[in-house]
């Protein structure tokens, strides 16, 4: 089976289907994935390997930072795609993942074929298998290849290799997008994504890499890990969180006790 083969094997593999390919356009969100994907593309291919960010107003502005600096700092030649709010998303429906992917991969397509270029990579591993993923039917759809899948790249893998050759994402939590903060059939608007997103920023810059914001109206629901609950308490009494996040609108804030989860908003309550 494939994550039984030692990384290093996987690596090569990897190295070798993308050195065949030519040329690759590979969506790059700045996280660990696609930074490491980048990395490897880079190793195969040279300038063959082009990054392409697709920017929406759901998407975190660190990210947005994170993957200009990444590209630059890898020699990659980066495509910055502005792309106003997709309105199919516009009351945050529950197949969301599915019709967003459907939707910007779509312009990836366009935009490598604009560059005369075949295969479009993304940065699925295998252990996303293991998660709740509807977007990787409109990737199948559109024909999006997943190398680090194909090869059977665990997370762990990746962010072993990541770290063995110094990219600083090696220890990047997992992001998501920030439609991900607003309950499912809620309408979304831009200055909502906006607040989350501000929000988010305060409490990371406290040094709560990993959390989440989950917004319900005028009640701001802060997750993180179980462990780090009574940190976010202390917090809050040294920063002001409570008060810093009234500032920006809501009437309540509340820490979820259950602790960060991926994806906490598709839990059916009891």
């Amino acid at each position: 089976m494939k994550h039984a083969i030692p990384k290093e094997e996987k690596l090569s593999n990897l190295l070798r289907t993308l050195a065949g390919m030519g040329r690759a356009l590979v969506a790059f969100s700045g996280g660990l994935d696609s930074t490491f994907l980048l990395h490897a593309a880079r190793e195969a291919l040279g300038d063959g390997a082009l990054a392409a960010t697709i920017v929406t107003s759901y998407m975190p502005e660190a990210e947005r930072e994170d993957a200009v600096r990444a590209a630059r700092e890898m020699g990659a030649r980066h495509l910055l795609l502005e792309v106003a709010f997709p309105e199919i998303l516009r009351h945050n429906p529950p197949e969301r993942c599915y019709l967003c992917k459907r939707t910007l991969f779509g312009l990836l397509r366009e935009a490598a074929a604009a560059e005369g270029i075949a295969h479009v990579l993304d940065g699925t591993n295998l252990d996303d298998l293991d998660d709740y993923r509807p977007g990787m039917k409109a990737l199948g759809e559109l024909g999006i290849e997943s190398p680090l899948l194909a090869e059977g790249l665990t997370k762990r893998d990746i962010r072993e290799l990541s770290r063995e050759r110094g990219l600083p994402t090696w220890d990047k939590p997992a992001g998501a997008c920030l439609l991900s903060r607003i309950p499912h059939g809620v309408v979304v608007e831009d200055a909502e994504l906006r607040r989350i997103d501000q929000a988010e920023s305060f409490l990371k810059g406290l040094g709560f890499p990993a959390v989440r914001l989950r917004s319900h109206g005028d009640l701001a629901r802060i997750e993180v890990s179980r462990e780090l609950v009574g940190e976010l308490v202390e917090a809050d009494r040294l920063h002001g969180i409570d008060a810093r996040l009234k500032t920006l609108g809501y009437r309540h804030v509340a820490v979820d006790l259950g602790g960060y989860r991926m994806g906490s908003l598709n839990e059916k309550t009891p």
